[in-house]
């Protein structure tokens, strides 16, 4: 639901300001890798294009996602963006770009088998040494849950109070979920909404072979995220199996 009827919450749950520190150094990175110039880029399930945002004055970008709801917020903010409605998984644009980025959405993936196709979708949207980066919010091996999140914000029409419940039910399989409650005070009235995500939780060794398997060879890069450490794995296109 967060990403159909309660898409428009996505300011608040997650707001632009709040990419800022992880997009520079998203930025740093892709300028180190691929040099000076107008670079062509595609990044994969864009959401509402908080990240890409700080991205598009240095870069030509394109963007898909699986949500209509997520790529009508992804337009107001980045009106230069080609975008496309697609899955991931089976995307193709019949396009070469010089670099691939999947940002938090790859934590949909459920199975190695969907891990397997999201990356094989950036490699075939790359030439030989073109650059995927994509970065898991939790591994298996470091996931200390249960975890909990809340905190209240409002807009000019709203008052939103968020509480996020991640855990792991089942820690022999590759999932673990996501609980949402969303308290929205609006017009003096409160209601509550509630969503619950199933996400991907794989251990580490698992990307970097998939990658590998990719065609990638894959290194691990940390960068600073809301002030905590958080890894990414960056991809060199060596070949397309």
């Amino acid at each position: 639901r967060l990403y159909k009827d309660l898409a428009y919450l996505f300011g608040l749950v997650t707001p632009r300001e709040d990419y800022a520190e992880e997009a520079a150094q998203w930025l740093t990175l892709l300028r180190e890798k691929l040099g000076p110039g107008r670079h062509k880029i595609l990044e994969l399930g864009v959401g509402a294009g908080h990240n890409l945002s700080y991205l598009t004055n240095d870069f030509e970008a394109t963007a898909t996602d699986i949500s209509p709801e997520m790529l009508e917020l992804c337009k107001k903010l980045n009106p230069g963006v080609r975008l496309h409605q697609g899955d991931m998984r089976d995307i193709r644009l019949g396009r070469k770009f010089d670099a691939v980025l999947i940002h938090d959405a790859i934590v949909y993936m459920l199975s190695g088998d969907d891990l397997r196709r999201a990356f094989a979708t950036a490699a075939a949207h790359l030439e030989p040494g073109g650059i995927f980066i994509t970065g898991p919010d939790y591994y298996r091996d470091t996931f200390a849950g249960p975890r909990l999140e809340h905190f209240t914000r409002s807009n000019e029409a709203l008052e939103l109070t968020y509480i996020e419940y991640a855990c792991d039910p089942d820690p022999s399989d590759t999932t673990m979920e996501i609980i949402f409650f969303f308290l929205i005070r609006e017009k003096g009235q409160l209601r509550i909404e509630h969503d619950r995500h199933t996400t991907g939780l794989f251990p580490r060794p698992d990307w970097i072979m998939l990658m590998q398997a990719a065609g990638f060879a894959v290194e691990p890069r940390m960068i600073t995220s809301g002030g905590a450490p958080h890894e990414l794995l960056v991809g060199t296109l060596s070949q397309v199996p």
